[in-house]
């Protein structure tokens, strides 16, 4: 049978399904009946530098990581081998998550860029979705603005609980004015693990919005710095690196939530007509300990270990889940494919970046996009290009061909035996920046020998000791 023949019978069975539970059987407070004849619920959660093997699914120490619902999540659905981000440090990708384009469009090239505010004009998620009478709520990590007029309230949610401002938030320490927690427009004392109580405040929208169409944007701070979590659950763990017994601790909770989510989900009776997404915003950290086996580098490069990540698409009303794809994706797809599976039309004021994965997802298509690019600006001189199985890292004067296909850990650099694809890939990097917008921080947006260079921020915040009991 040919791939649309195979999804128009998944199709039908899921509405004889759907049948069986008007005709009597209950599969929870929202019928499968009447989760077919709405538009299907929209869930994004974004984890914050986690390593490619910090998710037990994916190869890792078997001594360590252990993720039972994330790995459930990607048995059941689809996995994405090659699940890329838009940014190799936090903000930016989150920019580009939310507008389905580069953020290097509105001149969004580093952390301190889109921290201090995405554009206003720019429209987001939440406002492509309204009009379809979605209700819209984000919990977690926003690092998008930190006054009110660029709050997720202001941008088109209806609710939000989380933080505003740094990459980084005390996990126990939730009544500090200074570093407030917000429940929409204002700051709150609240008391617990943080990342307990985002997925606390998830469950919650959940809940109470059953019976409308939602989308939620759960952008986890986990495992992102400060290293801290409940002492108990640090001493489960003997890694041999006191430093990732905490992660490891702080993962166990991220699991958690990741559970409890999905399987509210499915006591609604929303899980077969919830379209969720799953992935982390950059790769792991190194400071943090974090384990991006078998990829090369960390968060803030350019190689595999710092933009791709782990990457899971569901939606069991639609697509067949139990699989993994090796077509190279990027989180730019998130909103296309949101929009696209709620049949509401593509903005054509803009361009998009992003595609809808649901051809991919429903076997109509095996190839994605062509080309797939990634620019700290002139400032840092780092960028890199991806097409096909060829990428190309630049690190200042320094650029190195890998062959991913061969060299998934990109050990050897083809830059000398292959000028021509170098040249090649580097036609296409200057012909994509182009089109980008200078960055709003005044650097240049190429890198020239003679260009000052701006040094990374890797400050880090004054960190609160790891071992610390639940209030």
């Amino acid at each position: 049978m040919n791939p649309d023949g195979e999804y128009q019978m998944k199709r039908r069975e899921f509405l004889k399904m759907a049948g069986a539970v008007a005709a009597g059987l209950n599969w929870g407070a929202v019928s499968l009946a009447a989760a077919s004849k709405r538009r299907p619920n929209i869930v994004v959660i974004l984890t914050d530098d986690q390593g490619y093997a910090d998710i037990s699914f994916n190869p890792h120490h078997p001594r360590e990581v252990s993720t039972p619902n994330m790995d459930a999540l990607a048995s059941d659905g689809v996995f994405f081998t090659q699940g890329y981000i838009s940014g190799n440090v936090c903000s930016p990708t989150r920019a580009g998550i939310m507008t389905g384009r580069y953020q290097q469009r509105v001149g969004i090239y580093t952390a301190g860029e889109g921290g201090s505010g995405l554009p206003l004009n720019e429209k987001i998620f939440p406002q492509f979705l309204k009009p379809a009478g979605y209700v819209c709520g984000a919990f977690g990590k926003w690092h998008l603005g930190l006054t009110r007029q660029y709050s997720p309230l202001a941008r088109g949610f209806d609710e939000f609980y989380g933080f505003m401002g740094r990459g980084a938030h005390d996990y126990f320490e939730l009544d500090n004015p200074d570093s407030p927690i917000y429940r929409n427009y204002d700051p709150i004392r609240d008391e617990g693990y943080l990342t307990s109580r985002l997925t606390d405040e998830a469950v919650s929208f959940v809940n109470r919005h059953t019976n409308e169409p939602f989308f939620l944007y759960l952008a986890y701070n986990a495992v992102h710095a400060p290293p801290q979590a409940p002492e108990q659950d640090i001493k489960r763990f003997d890694t041999g690196d006191p430093a990732r017994d905490v992660l490891m601790a702080m993962l166990l909770h991220l699991d958690r939530g990741v559970g409890r989510v999905v399987q509210t989900l499915k006591d609604r009776g929303l899980w077969q007509n919830t379209l969720l997404f799953f992935l982390t915003d950059n790769g792991g950290s190194k400071a943090m300990h974090a384990n991006n086996t078998p990829l090369r580098g960390f968060k803030q490069q350019n190689y595999e270990g710092g933009i791709r990540t782990p990457f899971i698409v569901s939606w069991p009303a639609m697509f067949e889940g139990g699989r993994t794809i090796d077509t190279p994706i990027i989180s730019l797809d998130i909103l296309p494919t949101a929009i696209d599976a709620a049949n509401l039309p593509l903005p054509k004021d803009k361009p998009f970046d992003g595609k809808s994965l649901l051809p991919l997802l429903q076997g109509k298509k095996k190839t994605h996009h062509g080309h797939l690019f990634w620019s700290e600006g002139g400032g840092s001189g780092e960028w890199a290009v991806l097409s096909g199985d060829w990428k190309l890292v630049a690190v200042r004067e320094q650029r190195q061909l890998f062959d991913l296909a061969a060299d998934n850990s990109e050990l050897n650099d083809l830059a000398a035996k292959q000028p021509a694809k170098l040249a090649e890939l580097t036609k296409l990097y200057d012909a994509w920046l182009e089109q980008m917008a200078e960055p709003i921080n005044k650097a240049p947006k190429r890198w020239k020998p003679d260009t000052p260079l701006r040094r990374k921020q890797t400050r880090r915040q004054k960190q609160r000791p790891a071992q610390r009991n639940q209030r």
